[in-house]
């Protein structure tokens, strides 16, 4: 098939930009001819909550990007869809996460799908977002109407989407491992290259950070952990208060044991961190699927996450890690669980063994039977 996939690709960076190119690396393996289309403008600087929206990094070999989407500019949505339409494309996929986004992708959806050719199906990561807007059911609502059909990531998600259109085809694939971060190192030479004291085990909280993750959890629970040789690792850049965090960390005695990073983590470090790690935890207060979630099954790390969303979906309790409730007590829990109580390598051989579910191969494949239903 000739596909296109719009959404977030280099120059941009992050867990969406990673996903769409895994994607197409994936459907061009199997035999498709595969064009990404992503943003010349995602997020205007005044709303932007970092300090960059751009990577670093080399552009992704053996990839066709085209830089063609401003988020702001209606009379680009037009030419914009009326190029891609044009192509003919037999499938077309677009990444759905935020409903500022919609007015921008609906534009251009409608103008492919004018050809009566191409199928346009969403992989939807996000429906209803989780740091809610007045205008959000409308925009979404008016993206599902420029859709044939939709994958979600997780059965929360499903069924927002059921919520929005309970008549157009659905299906259900999990968020697969992120396999593109490249192989595990050796905890010693992942400490080594972090320069962090080999003497302490290490907690690892990861990715953006936002209000919904619940890092002020953690930070609360640290203190009821028992085991005292124990240090949190937070990597991350901060898209919110930093100072309220920091705070915390001084009212909870920890801001001297604490490796706070601060800063966007670039794709060749990420190994570092989750190898260094013993334990990945993910409060979230609220959440659909996470992709930290499948960073951390790639390098066979156990977790502890909350039971919100669909994370306990994608870390069977007691299994690969412990699923607990969104507070502080319970987070140290299930913290304390894993030190105190755990057959690691059992527990690892585990965590081998279930994230071969979780496979690019078999998101791709649903893909392409939904688009045979739409």
């Amino acid at each position: 098939m000739k596909i296109a996939i719009i959404g977030t690709a280099f120059p941009y960076r992050g867990g969406l930009a990673n996903f769409n190119e895994r994607l197409a690396n994936e459907m061009q393996k199997d035999g498709h001819q595969v064009s990404i289309y992503t943003f010349s403008l995602q997020y205007p600087d005044f709303i932007f909550p970092g300090k960059s929206q751009y990577s670093e990094e080399d552009a992704p070999k053996d990839l066709k990007i085209e830089r063609v989407l401003n988020s702001l500019n209606p009379f680009n949505w037009i030419s914009a869809g009326n190029k891609i339409k044009k192509e003919n494309y037999d499938l077309v996929v677009v990444g759905y996460w935020l409903p500022f986004m919609s007015p921008c992708l609906s534009a251009v959806a409608n103008r492919i799908k004018s050809n009566k050719h191409s199928k346009i199906v969403s992989v939807v990561h996000n429906m209803i977002p989780h740091e809610s807007r007045i205008g959000d059911q409308f925009l979404s609502n008016l993206f599902v109407k420029n859709c044939h059909g939709f994958l979600a990531l997780s059965s929360s998600v499903l069924e927002d989407i059921n919520s929005f259109d309970s008549q157009k085809p659905k299906a259900l694939s999990p968020h697969p491992v992120y396999d593109n971060f490249g192989k595990s190192v050796s905890k010693q030479e992942a400490i080594s290259h972090l320069e962090l004291d080999p003497q302490y085990k290490y907690i690892l909280f990861f990715g953006l950070i936002r209000d919904y993750k619940g890092l002020d959890l953690l930070i609360e629970a640290m203190p009821m952990v028992k085991e005292k040789s124990v240090r949190l690792i937070i990597a991350g850049e901060y898209y919110s208060d930093r100072d309220f965090y920091t705070d915390l960390l001084q009212k909870n005695g920890l801001k001297d044991t604490v490796i706070d990073v601060n800063g966007f983590v670039a794709q060749d470090e990420v190994k570092y961190y989750f190898c260094a790690s013993d334990l990945v935890v993910q409060p979230y207060k609220s959440a659909t699927q996470s992709g930290v979630t499948q960073i951390a099954y790639h390098f066979n790390k156990p977790m502890v996450v909350t039971n919100v969303g669909g994370l306990t979906e994608m870390c069977p309790n007691g299994k690969v890690g412990y699923v607990v409730e969104p507070n502080p007590r319970e987070v140290a829990k299930g913290i304390n669980q894993f030190f105190l109580e755990t057959d690691l390598e059992q527990m690892t051989k585990n965590i081998i063994e279930e994230k071969k579910k979780y496979s690019w191969n078999k998101l791709s494949n649903e893909i392409y039977s939904l688009a045979d239903k739409c």
